[in-house]
């Protein structure tokens, strides 16, 4: 990638990586950051809010937002800059529902509170998007759906089952043939599709600086360069301990999902961090036009997912689970480049522009978690890959709790913390798995 490209999407945010940065959003000469990228609250030594959020991502913003239209004191702590973690390096695709299909939420939730949350999650990117245009988020929103894309029969059977269950409950999703699919997709490598008209694709870290431009605009603070290093009760409030000074606080969220720390205690062990890597090519101009010509987004049924988007200037992003390696001139670069000469022969050779991994938190049972970890202390996390509309909605309902409503009406219930067991081994074989794969796939 040059240094000083005409047209830029990202800008480095860590020395390992990049993250997807929005073209309408934001200015379009290189290097500028936008306006909620360096924030600085100002501190006091009597600063007292209703709500401390620890993190900058969809959640932390979301409840900062809400809880402000609540007429609640938020301040808003991240430690490096708004969309840092895996807002910002999110794929992008605003889906319905949990990685689990219906039928199985319902059986691990109980048949009422399954369905609720169901039912909550199909409606989520309505909402999504509904905040998009009341708030003029330019996060390159397209609601043309997202395509569940069969990579075998057996996913396609998968597929099938899903189907049934979300016509079952109403919802406007279509199972299609391997010809429609081809059609939609542009590619003659899957089996089907499931196409969900409810869901959509945005630029993920356009909507985090939109929601933080709107929790401002309502009175919330938010301060970013601002890590928090220790929370601690004293009496009916919570000190938080940062690097810039310390405030007290009524209630605490931590909002920090796949990237929480040691902050408190056992937090960081209850999910398995996974990465996800992502590449985005040069704009593909004519050549490209054949691919998700309806602008739908794609991620496929394999075990190790596959996901594809275009982008507002016609650049294509592909990803997949795993780390960059190499930048975009080694292995994942190789991969990415076979990958689309499989699904694209008429393609023809791409330009990378730049890559990127961010982190998920994946629970054993692929359910959510919110736990109150002590008085007026919560963290919603294990979101497994369903952050925007996951991270959006958790952030309303506890807005919503802090003024009233009942605990049992958030999305799902209350739980206590506990490890998620053998984590360390699964985190190992993912990433052999990923390397392996990875590996594998940039050689034929």
């Amino acid at each position: 990638m040059t240094a000083n490209p005409p047209i830029s999407l990202w800008d480095h945010s860590s020395e390992e990586t990049a993250t997807d940065r929005p073209l309408a959003a934001e200015s379009r000469s290189a290097g500028q950051a936008g306006p909620e990228t360096n924030l600085a609250a100002s501190f006091s030594a009597s600063l007292d809010v209703d709500v401390a959020i620890v993190g900058g991502g969809y959640t932390g913003l979301s409840t900062a937002l809400h809880g402000a239209l609540n007429g609640l004191a938020c301040h808003v702590l991240e430690a490096n800059d708004i969309g840092h973690g895996g807002s910002g390096r999110n794929v992008g695709l605003v889906n319905a529902g949990l990685w689990l299909p219906p039928q199985d939420v319902a059986q691990r939730l109980g048949t009422e509170r399954g369905a609720a949350l169901v039912a909550e999650l199909g409606r989520t990117p309505d909402y999504v998007f509904s905040l998009i245009e009341r708030y003029q988020i330019r996060c390159e929103a397209t609601r043309a759906g997202t395509i569940h894309a069969a990579h075998s029969a057996y996913g396609l059977r998968d597929l099938e089952r899903r189907a049934l269950a979300w016509q079952a409950l109403g919802a406007p999703v279509r199972l299609l043939t391997a010809e429609e699919t081809a059609e939609k997709t542009g590619s003659h490598r899957f089996h089907g599709g499931l196409l969900d008209a409810r869901a959509g694709t945005i630029n993920p870290m356009g909507y985090a600086r939109g929601l933080a431009r709107a929790a401002r605009a309502a009175g919330a603070d938010i301060s970013t360069g601002t890590q928090v290093l220790a929370l601690i009760r004293e009496g009916d409030r919570w000190r938080v301990e940062t690097s810039r000074g310390d405030l007290t606080a009524k209630r605490v969220v931590i909002a920090t999902n796949a990237y929480t720390s040691d902050l408190w205690p056992g937090l960081a062990q209850s999910f398995t961090p996974i990465n996800f890597f992502q590449l985005a090519t040069a704009p593909l101009g004519e050549a490209g036009r054949m691919i998700l010509p309806e602008g739908q987004g794609l991620w496929d049924t394999g075990k190790i997912m596959l996901s594809l988007r275009r982008d507002q200037a016609g650049r294509l992003i592909i990803g997949s689970m795993g780390s960059v390696i190499g930048g975009t001139e080694g292995l994942t670069r190789r991969w990415a480049a076979r990958k689309l000469r499989r699904l694209f022969p008429d393609l023809g050779p791409q330009i990378f522009e730049d890559a990127w991994h961010g982190q998920i938190a994946f629970t054993p049972d692929y359910l959510f978690r919110i736990h109150r970890l002590a008085e007026g202390l919560y963290a919603p996390i294990g979101y497994n890959g369903r952050g925007i509309t996951t991270g959006t909605l958790f952030g309303r309902a506890l807005a919503d709790l802090f003024v009233g409503a009942p605990e049992d009406s958030l999305p799902v219930p209350v739980s206590d913390l506990t490890p998620d067991r053998g984590r360390g081994v699964k985190m190992q074989a993912y990433r052999a798995a990923f390397l392996a794969k990875q590996t594998a796939e940039s050689l034929f």
